[in-house]
């Protein structure tokens, strides 16, 4: 399969992504990636070749221009501003359903650290566009009352050594009024760098999406 590099126009910047989407995919699963990080996140890469193995499109991009994440890594003035990251979430996502399919699709989103929050927030405000929600080790608190708002199945996974995050993942749960599940790997820290705790996150999410993702029959306009 191969890999379609991408430009996205988003109001004031123009952001860079990779689109991999077969005609027969099951749907398309769009990276909200976390703070300080991009769509060459090694451990977001490994998820999306899993997603694809089982038959799941995949859209990685960058939130911020080249020139916003050298001055965002001096100051971090920018990985907190879920609403803007949010916006250019839903911009993206538009985007690539407007121009990158020929058919309908349902998408959903694999968010991690602040990513997740602001794919949480597109997802309240884009409603049936997304079908389904995945946050790895994410901050779905930072998403405050757009929670309540959120009608697609979300699944968080956190390391059960994440001690702070997983309290405010426990938080957070109980404000989603979704289908929903929190699952912890066992012996996994934030960034799920211990031996196979990453294979674990990606077969959870892999599972999560192809349970949820299935064709549409109409979409709200």
């Amino acid at each position: 399969m191969a890999t379609n590099h991408v430009k996205i126009p988003v109001k004031g910047a123009t952001l860079e992504g990779e689109l991999e989407l077969p005609d027969s995919a099951l749907g398309l699963v769009i990276f909200a990636h976390g703070s300080g990080s991009s769509r060459h996140s090694p451990r977001n890469q490994y998820v999306a070749r899993t997603l694809r193995q089982s038959g799941i499109g995949t859209f990685l991009f960058d939130l911020l221009t080249t020139d916003e994440e050298q001055a965002e890594a001096a100051t971090h003035h920018l990985r907190f501003d879920i609403p803007l990251l949010a916006d250019r979430l839903i911009e993206a996502t538009r985007w690539a359903l407007d121009h990158t399919t020929t058919k309908d699709i349902n998408s959903g989103y694999f968010g991690s650290s602040t990513g997740a929050a602001a794919a949480l927030v597109a997802t309240a405000n884009l409603d049936e566009l997304i079908s389904a929600v995945v946050s790895r080790g994410g901050r779905p608190d930072l998403a405050g009352e757009a929670l309540a708002r959120v009608h697609a199945p979300t699944l968080l996974i956190v390391g059960s050594n994440d001690t702070p995050v997983l309290a405010l993942n426990e938080e957070a749960f109980e404000q989603l009024h979704c289908e929903k599940a929190l699952r912890k790997v066992a012996g996994a820290s934030h960034l799920f760098e211990e031996p196979g705790t990453l294979e674990i996150v990606a077969r959870m999410a892999s599972e999560w999406f192809v349970d949820h993702l299935q064709p549409m029959t109409h979409r709200r306009e």
